[in-house]
């Protein structure tokens, strides 16, 4: 987030085999009256019936077992993702939950999209460093900021325009390299004082109407709405135990919730 939001204070299944029913004992010898004709044979019993339904003999299939997946996971952000502006505790929770996959924090307090746009490619992939770096084969890329972008749409002429075609190149750029690209909404910051106000909480609103059609529109693989998550109803403002004094940097306690939702809705399976 901005220059003024990094300062925060730290804080295999089994299928039953079929019964084959015995051969019929012959029919019992029966006289026909006379004038009467004789009574029909009984049909044999097809050597092909199974053993009815739910009877004791006949095993249940086992119910397969679910498949689980390793993640590796790059999560591009700001100061909620650094962990050096304290951020980035929710992938804890994440590594907590899914001990065998990994989530790589590449956030950094104060960035706009426009920085993380261009340090994507060396940052995540390793492109264009000249350096024989070897990077980790990524799942997945994780993307939360924008703020940042609102809070400078004086100082740095950012606007919602350029803050879409920034994001919508980071997530074209993660897929034509093959990973998957999770989408996270902009969070509640209406408490961060001297720099919100109406005309940017209308710019975070069009923001995350943006993002949550970007699965829609084909851009992402799927988006985590966090917006109501860390509001608890309340517009504008996080939840008062998710947030630090600051209004807009999260708690322990807002971490842990934000990277408990993630992994239930998108990592559910995870190794």
């Amino acid at each position: 987030m901005g220059l003024v939001l990094t300062a925060c204070a730290s804080s295999g299944s089994t299928t039953g085999g079929e019964a084959t029913a015995e051969a019929p004992t012959a029919a019992a010898s029966v006289t026909p009256t006379p004038g009467e004709p004789a009574p029909a044979a009984p049909s044999p019993v097809p050597s092909t019936s199974v053993a009815p339904a739910g009877s004791s003999d006949e095993p249940t299939p086992d119910a397969a077992p679910a498949t689980k997946r390793r993640y590796a996971v790059a999560a591009m952000g700001d100061s909620l993702t650094d962990p050096k502006s304290h951020g980035g505790k929710y992938l804890d929770v994440l590594r907590r939950k899914c001990p065998e996959s990994r989530f790589d924090s590449y956030g950094i307090g104060g960035n706009m999209v426009n920085q993380m746009r261009k340090r994507l490619l060396p940052h995540v992939f390793g492109e264009g460093t000249g350096k024989n770096e070897q990077k980790p084969k990524y799942t997945h890329l994780l993307v939360l900021g924008g703020i940042n972008d609102i809070i400078s749409d004086e100082t740095a002429l950012r606007t919602n325009d350029k803050i879409k075609r920034d994001l919508s190149w980071m997530y074209a750029a993660a897929k034509e390299r093959g990973l998957e690209v999770l989408a996270v909404t902009l969070p509640p910051w209406g408490g961060l004082k001297g720099w919100h106000n109406p005309r940017r909480q209308a710019s975070t609103e069009d923001m995350n109407v943006w993002i949550r059609g970007a699965k829609e529109r084909g851009e992402v693989d799927a988006v985590f709405d966090v917006y109501p998550l860390m509001s608890c109803g309340q517009p504008t403002f996080l939840c008062d135990a998710y947030a630090w004094p600051d209004g807009a940097h999260w708690t322990k306690k807002g971490h842990e919730v934000m990277g408990e939702a993630l992994q239930a809705a998108h990592f559910a399976d995870c190794r």
